[in-house]
């Protein structure tokens, strides 16, 4: 009884530690450097994105219902991004491995970071703690000059490319 009543209570608490976060960066906040690894196992830090808008999405866990839903619709939507000038980046706390074969399995045309030690995610918001187990799905969008153009606090999987999308200036006339 007192193991259940234990395993219970560990439950609740893992439940609550992984739905709870810090504080978003808001708009206008420069977003923290960072180096993390790519699913190649390469090093990819912001300054790659030096003069440039990306998109940068936490996702939970690679190869789950949620996070492919999301990453899919990003993937169907990487032509419009790109014609936009916006690179897209995700990040979660898996290995380089598990990013590696969520890559391959749904044939992202854009990386997929490792947070492994989870500083980046509780530096903008999307964990609560290094004790977090999964990131929370949240996404910035950074400007040129490394500046939160947008924060979105409360992602839709199946809507969110298209929201970033409609945050976006229209795309040139040809």
């Amino acid at each position: 009884m007192r193991s259940l009543l234990l395993s219970l209570v560990s439950g609740v608490v893992l439940v609550a530690a992984s739905t709870s976060r810090a504080a978003m960066l808001a708009p206008g906040a420069a977003f923290p450097a960072w180096d993390l690894q790519d699913q190649t196992g390469g090093k990819v830090s912001s300054h790659d994105f030096a003069g440039k808008t990306y998109l940068l999405w936490f996702y939970p866990k690679a190869q789950t219902p949620g996070c492919t839903t999301e990453g899919l619709s990003l993937k169907d939507h990487y032509a419009d991004f790109q014609a936009r000038g916006v690179e897209i980046v995700g990040v979660s706390f898996d290995p380089p491995a598990d990013n590696a074969a969520f890559v391959e399995r749904q044939g992202f045309p854009f990386r997929l970071l490792s947070d492994t030690d989870r500083k980046l995610a509780v530096a903008v918001g999307a964990a609560a703690s290094p004790a977090q187990p999964v990131a929370s799905r949240v996404s910035y969008l950074v400007g040129p000059d490394g500046k939160v153009l947008k924060a979105y606090p409360n992602v839709d999987p199946a809507s969110h490319a298209r929201a970033v999308l409609a945050d976006l200036p229209a795309k040139p006339a040809s």
